[in-house]
């Protein structure tokens, strides 16, 4: 008798289990992650390293272009639509976002969080962006730098150094939300970003993706990077 109650509650869990996250997004988050490391590592290392680092910029500029597509036609929980809330919306979901439990169980990412990514994202882009066009006075150049003067470029590598503080404090409001949400709200969105499944105790519709579109507008992605690049 127990056993099959243990058997039952096993098979409530599963079938409690859907799917939130898309592939293309999931592999999207950690491409990022390992990008961004990369960079940050090869930068502060300089010289030979300087290499990497642009190298690394390109396959973020992929990612990202590949991302903001992703964002109008990819799954559900992924466009940007399902998680850009207007101000109301993200001011009554920060009023209860210290309680233990929230009025609103959000599939995908929360009013908040959904305006973190678009931060993220935004201050991404000015990054890789600014590294276009930007110098280090010995080496290492961007691949605009010749479309611009010494100034310009100068004002470009300025930007690029200083955006590089917004993106690491974004990334430890990031951090700390991941953990905030585990301890205090026992939600777990690390599980959920590896395997694309969350726990859910109501009927929700799944979100679904073409993997042939998404390898297609990567693909596209590239080809844009790389042209973009050795236009310069």
């Amino acid at each position: 008798m127990e056993n099959n109650k243990i058997d039952n509650h096993r098979q409530t869990e599963r079938s409690n289990l859907v799917l939130v996250w898309d592939l293309p997004t999931r592999l999207f988050h950690w491409l990022l992650l390992i990008c961004v490391m990369l960079s940050f590592v090869a930068g502060n290392i300089g010289g030979n390293a300087m290499e990497y680092h642009l190298l690394s910029g390109y396959a973020i500029l992929v990612l990202l272009i590949f991302r903001l597509a992703w964002g109008f036609v990819g799954s559900h929980t992924a466009r940007f639509a399902s998680f850009v809330k207007d101000p109301a919306t993200v001011l009554s979901h920060v009023r209860v976002l210290l309680q233990k439990k929230t009025e609103t169980p959000y599939l995908g990412h929360n009013p908040l969080g959904g305006w973190s990514i678009v931060a993220m994202l935004l201050v991404l882009f000015v990054q890789v962006a600014t590294g276009l066009f930007a110098n280090d006075n010995i080496l290492t150049e961007g691949p605009f730098y010749v479309w611009v003067s010494k100034e310009t470029s100068d004002f470009f590598t300025w930007v690029h150094l200083i955006n590089r503080y917004v993106l690491v404090a974004l990334i430890a409001i990031h951090i700390f939300a991941v953990f905030f949400y585990f301890f205090f709200k026992d939600e777990n969105l690390i599980g959920p970003m590896i395997t694309g499944m969350k726990r859910r105790h109501s009927a929700v519709e799944s979100p679904t993706a073409s993997i042939f579109l998404a390898a297609v507008i990567f693909g596209l992605a590239i080809l844009g990077v790389y042209l973009l690049v050795h236009a310069g």
